[in-house]
């Protein structure tokens, strides 16, 4: 009877913290929805512009007397605000990653907050320069290829939900894909992987870093080798920081 007693006890206590953990997340998630929709009110008016800035690789591309069109009576608008809530999304990055480190420090030890602090900071400056790379040096680079492949007897006239969309993705992928030296060390420090079975596993890695910008990237050589060289570089950085923390590790252990 008491056992039971306790038992239903230790539920209650246990609905209580979880109860109370969601409504913390709650209000965390209601301050990163509202500094989203915040930016979101401020960018809008700005959309067709921040659109044009987009397009402009495209459109330096085109064919004299050719330009982009919407096949859509709506996407004429859609089309900006959708860009205009992705940029509201991007910028509140640092913002958001923070109401993420307020909601999960609680949990941390006094070591592992001085490591995630760097680590977040390093995240988002390697998001934010993976989406340059993306707009200043790779989609050019595919638009121009893609442009000066097309027959004679068509004329590129690309539409902008779908130039949007290809943009999106190429962004984020490779904002995704500037993490890998973070999510490496990350793993490295929870004694996921260790640096000697990354170096003993470099060319299957690195194999691996071809073989998955082939499925993700548009269907060309170029857009696959401007997304796995990058990512077989960003492994080899991980990897030497890795080891560095490895045996940072390693002599602090010694001298406890």
């Amino acid at each position: 009877m008491i056992s039971d007693e306790l038992k239903q006890e230790k539920n209650s206590l246990a609905s209580m913290e979880l109860l109370s953990h969601i409504i913390e997340l709650r209000k965390y998630l209601v301050r990163i929805f509202g500094i989203i929709l915040i930016l979101l009110l401020c960018i809008i008016p700005f959309s067709n512009n921040l659109y044009e800035i987009l397009s402009e690789p495209l459109r330096l591309q085109l064919p004299t007397n050719t330009t982009m069109i919407a096949t859509d009576i709506t996407t004429t608008f859609m089309a900006p605000l959708k860009l205009s809530l992705f940029i509201a999304m991007i910028v509140a990055m640092p913002f958001i990653l923070y109401q993420i480190w307020l909601f999960v420090t609680p949990a941390l030890y006094k070591r592992e907050k001085k490591i995630a602090i760097p680590l977040l900071f390093s995240s988002i400056t390697l998001f934010y320069i993976g989406i340059s790379f993306a707009y200043f040096i790779t989609l050019p680079a595919i638009l121009s290829f893609f442009i000066h492949t097309t027959p004679d007897a068509v004329v590129p006239m690309t539409d902008i939900s779908s130039y949007l969309n290809f943009c999106l993705k190429l962004f984020l992928i490779f904002g995704l894909t500037f993490e890998i030296p973070v999510a490496i060390i990350l793993l490295i420090l929870i004694n996921v992987i260790s640096v000697k079975s990354l170096e003993n596993n470099r060319r299957y890695i690195i194999v691996g870093c071809f073989f998955v910008s082939m499925f993700i990237t548009p269907p060309d050589a170029l857009s696959m080798l401007m997304l796995a060289i990058p990512m077989w570089v960003l492994f080899e950085i991980g990897l030497a920081f890795g080891k560095f923390i490895e045996k940072s590790i390693i002599v602090s252990n010694n001298k406890q």
